[in-house]
């Protein structure tokens, strides 16, 4: 038994959005994501001290914060940052939109890869751009990748102006390949196309597969984007409000700068500063742990669906702690299904749909990040209920 992940913390009435939704009252979280484990106790640590200090007022962020990313990134991922590239906010999705409106000018197109994470639709249009997709395409066994042919295509259009590219990707579970990037670059490059890379998951890789920034693969890379991240789903901070915009254009970041000074995501709080010194400079056998523990979850859910329900695919999971499930086999819709396992399962899953309306029919998103017991109840009701609806043949 691995104690550190097998027992959850009491969640339910603590006012945690995954646990106390209206939705999920009576029901099995497996929506959000953010994770059902303490988190490391360098962390903890931390904040009580920070607490006992008790004095709240605006933050000064310190060198140690600049100190632990580089240090991490470095140690970590063979990616050397420099200092004056970092700028800190409030969170990705905010980081997000403030890029967006840095660099883009309305009426613009931004291209997505879908199905992807259901921010990247509002924050193109809360700044009044144009969703482009990219869709990813299915393998025999349920893998994606891109389709280069229609990246070329629609990168060539001279209204689109941006890419954001989601490494790891949710829900897709994949862990691009350098070579995966470096081709994705040159396309962009060729027709003046940035690249946002959204890194937010970027710890939580399974046993084989390695993550690679995508800035890191070369200079052109480096030169072509601008990165996204924040320890907050890999050390389950989310809570902390703090993520960085990693950028070595001086232009870039001072555009970045002014976006995040109007959308007034410019100050951070002292909890998030010190999770995330903890957690670089402490957290790394940890994350190590856990990343071991969510494989053998996902080896669970992959062993549990083969027995009971084999009409259901599931996607191979490479990274991320979200496992993208395919039920078209079962003829039910996304919204539908989903709806079926609340109501009589009292599970609460996420519908294909909110990640493309196209690209996600036909597929329900499941979190896995928690205890194997939770995971096992949760996974015997969701296979009762699409069992007693489904078409299984």
């Amino acid at each position: 038994m691995n104690t550190l992940f097998d027992k959850a913390p009491q969640r339910r009435g603590s006012g945690c959005v995954k646990w106390d939704c209206e939705e999920a009252r009576d029901a099995i979280p497996m929506w959000v994501a953010d994770m059902d484990f303490e988190v490391a106790s360098p962390i903890t640590e931390a904040l009580l001290r920070r607490v006992r200090h008790g004095v709240f007022g605006y933050t000064h962020v310190p060198e140690a914060y600049y100190d632990a990313i580089i240090r991490w990134f470095d140690e970590r991922h063979q990616w050397l940052i420099q200092r004056d590239w970092i700028q800190y906010t409030t969170g990705v999705v905010p980081a997000l939109s403030a890029v967006i409106k840095a660099l883009t000018t309305p009426g613009d197109k931004v291209l997505i890869q879908t199905p992807v994470y259901n921010c990247f639709f509002s924050s193109i249009r809360n700044n009044g751009c144009v969703v482009t997709e990219n869709p990813l395409l299915s393998g025999d066994d349920g893998s994606y990748s891109i389709d280069f042919d229609d990246l070329e295509r629609k990168a060539a259009d001279p209204a689109v102006s941006m890419l954001v590219f989601c490494n790891p990707h949710n829900p897709a579970g994949r862990v691009w390949t350098p070579d995966e990037m470096e081709r994705v670059n040159d396309i962009c490059l060729r027709h003046g196309v940035c690249v946002v890379a959204d890194e937010i998951h970027c710890e939580l890789v399974m046993p084989g597969f390695r993550y690679t920034p995508f800035a890191s693969v070369s200079q052109a890379c480096l030169d072509n984007s601008i990165t996204l991240s924040s320890p907050s789903k890999s050390f389950n901070t989310a809570g902390l409000q703090v993520a960085n915009i990693i950028c070595n254009n001086p232009d870039r970041r001072q555009r970045i700068d002014r976006a995040i000074n109007i959308n007034e995501v410019c100050d951070v709080n002292p909890f998030g500063v010190e999770a995330l010194i903890a957690a670089y400079n402490e957290g790394g056998s940890w994350i190590d742990s856990l990343c071991q523990y969510l494989a053998g979850n996902y080896a669970l859910l992959r062993e549990f669906f083969a027995q009971h329900l084999p009409q259901v695919r599931i996607t191979p999971l490479e990274g991320t702690y979200l496992v993208w499930a395919d039920i078209r086999p079962l003829g039910l819709g996304s919204d539908e299904a989903t709806r079926l396992i609340l109501e009589e399962g009292k599970v609460l899953v996420n519908s294909g749909t909110m990640y493309g309306p196209e690209a996600g029919e036909g597929f329900i998103r499941i979190n896995i990040a928690c205890p194997q017991s939770q995971l096992l109840q949760a996974l015997d009701s969701i296979c009762q209920v699409l069992a007693r609806h489904g078409q299984l043949s």
